[in-house]
C-alpha cells in the first residue's frame, strides 16, 4: 500500500492518495493579513477511517502550512483536536 500526500493549491486542499485512490482531503481558506490558513473542512472517505488516514493528512497539512510561513485557523474540528493533542503545532495558532 502507498501513500502519498499532495499540496492541491489550485483547489486550496491538501489531499491524500492511498494506492492513487483520493482517500481524503483538508480544505483551507488563505488570509492575507495576518498569513493564515483557515482550515475549515476535513474529509476522510469511509473505507479509508479508521486507519489514521486524517491524521497523515493533517499533519502534513500543518508541516507545510509551517515552512511556508503560515498561521493556522482551525476552524475545522479535527485539526483543532489534532493540534490540542499535538502541542508542537501550537505555535502555528493564529
Amino acid at each position: 500500500m502507498t501513500t502519498r500526500l499532495v499540496h492541491n493549491v489550485a483547489d486550496t486542499r491538501f489531499e491524500i492518495y492511498i494506492d492513487d485512490t483520493l482517500a481524503g482531503y483538508a480544505d483551507y481558506a488563505e488570509r492575507d493579513h495576518p498569513k493564515a490558513r483557515d482550515f475549515h473542512h476535513t474529509m476522510t472517505f469511509p473505507e479509508f477511517r479508521g486507519h489514521g488516514v486524517a491524521a497523515a493528512l493533517v499533519e502534513y497539512a500543518l508541516d507545510e502550512s509551517r515552512h511556508a510561513g503560515f498561521s493556522v485557523i482551525p476552524t475545522c474540528w479535527y485539526v483543532e483536536k489534532y493540534i490540542d493533542g499535538h502541542s508542537e503545532y501550537t505555535d502555528l495558532l493564529l
